[in-house]
């Protein structure tokens, strides 16, 4: 009997597989929920109790929160990454540290196959893929969904005829929820003119009155809220994610280049993704020099791209990594946020490395580092070739 493990979160899409893999093709099946944030401790009981009934092997839960923080979510708010300047990769990124950590748990069971849930037409068919054939090369990758170019109606027939009991109806939109932020697909991000309706979105907007709140940076990393320091960045995030969210902030749709070569969209509810990286870009403006951020930008843009693309493991993300890290030593500071309904407001900073400090000037008003034939004199050198090159080419 052919061992498989499989990449399971209780939703429509692993369900099928899960009972395609363990009924209909016999495997002794393995289901594994990497979690990165998205689920509660009553939900993952639910989800227990779910797999338990498909005939399955065992069921396993992997906290990967604090590695999904470590590996990857600094380093997208230390590079203030938004992919197309819209999507703060919340669901792209939690497949690679789950593609890991499903690829360590096949070995240590020595499992044969590997199976997911993805379809033929998306990303992240490329990102488990591509993790699974770069640690497990030999092992065989199972993919349901996309051999078969079922329909999310062809599955839901399917799961019917087997039993299985669902909400279907709210199974017409695909939810994928995680601690950087909770992707949503439908019938209407498979257009290009329609917008997902408010119940698709799973935080109803219940805050109307305007909230004021600061967030404490240490070294790029969000350590407080207000007047609470909490004692992982991950719970600040949490906790920043619930104070926001009910407002309707981070609500977007995103529209890319698939890694296949299609355009595509996706909705998206990412309310702490889009403040923090919002804030911190906000006091590295007012904390690094022009160099710093122009450097920063270049490279930040390339990490996005490749991390969203599944190269993860290409060393040149490491070399990036270690770049983005060292940018941070001044990042320190408060930035004043104004939660409102559905947007939010940056008010200001407070950093004891702000480099716009008055001691040097005011900008349009005065300076006191130089003189005006400082400025005089500087001014004709700087622009001497471009004035030589238009006396030659008059």
């Amino acid at each position: 009997m052919k061992k498989v493990v499989l990449a399971y979160s209780g939703g429509l899409d692993t369900t099928f597989c899960g009972l395609y893999l363990s009924k209909e093709l016999g495997y002794e099946l393995h289901a594994v929920l990497v979690n990165t944030g998205g689920f509660s401790f009553e939900e993952l009981k639910a989800v227990d109790i779910k797999a338990k009934k498909l005939g399955i092997a065992s069921f396993t839960v992997i906290d990967c929160l604090e590695t999904f923080y470590q590996n990857v979510i600094r380093f997208l708010v230390f590079g203030n990454i938004l992919k197309n300047q819209t999507y703060p990769l919340s669901v792209s990124t939690e497949r690679i540290v789950q593609a890991q950590a499903l690829a360590q748990y096949a070995k240590e069971i020595g499992a044969d196959a590997l199976a997911h849930g993805s379809t033929g037409a998306g990303n992240d068919q490329v990102r488990f893929d591509m993790i699974f054939q770069t640690l497990l090369p030999d092992i065989e990758i199972i993919t349901p969904i996309r051999d078969l170019k079922l329909s999310r109606e062809q599955e839901i027939d399917f799961l019917k005829k087997q039993g299985v009991e669902m909400d279907f109806e709210k199974s017409k939109y695909s939810i994928n929820k995680g601690i950087w932020g909770t992707s949503v697909g439908g019938a209407e991000t498979l257009t290009s003119d329609q917008y997902l309706p408010d119940e698709a979105f799973p935080t109803p907007i219940t805050k109307k009155d305007e909230e004021e709140i600061s967030l404490s940076f240490e070294k790029g990393e969000l350590v407080g809220i207000n007047d609470k320091v909490f004692s992982h960045p991950t719970e600040a995030i949490q906790a920043l994610e619930k104070t926001a969210v009910p407002f309707g902030i981070g609500r977007d749709i995103h529209v890319g280049d698939t890694i296949i070569g299609i355009k595509g969209r996706v909705g998206f509810e990412a309310a702490a993704a889009l403040i923090i990286i919002k804030a911190h870009h906000l006091l590295e403006k007012h904390t690094l020099t022009k160099w710093q951020i122009f450097w920063k930008n270049q490279l930040s843009e390339f990490y996005g791209n490749h991390l969203h693309e599944g190269h993860f493991l290409d060393p040149v993300m490491r070399n990036i990594e270690a770049m983005l890290l060292d940018s941070q030593q001044k990042v320190s500071g408060k930035v004043y946020v104004q939660l409102k309904p559905e947007h939010f407001v940056l008010k200001g900073i407070k950093s004891p490395h702000d480099l716009m400090s008055a001691k040097f000037g005011s900008y349009g008003e005065m300076n006191l580092a130089w003189s005006a034939e400082d400025v005089k004199g500087f001014t004709k050198i700087i622009g001497n070739q471009t004035a030589i090159y238009h006396q030659v080419n008059k």
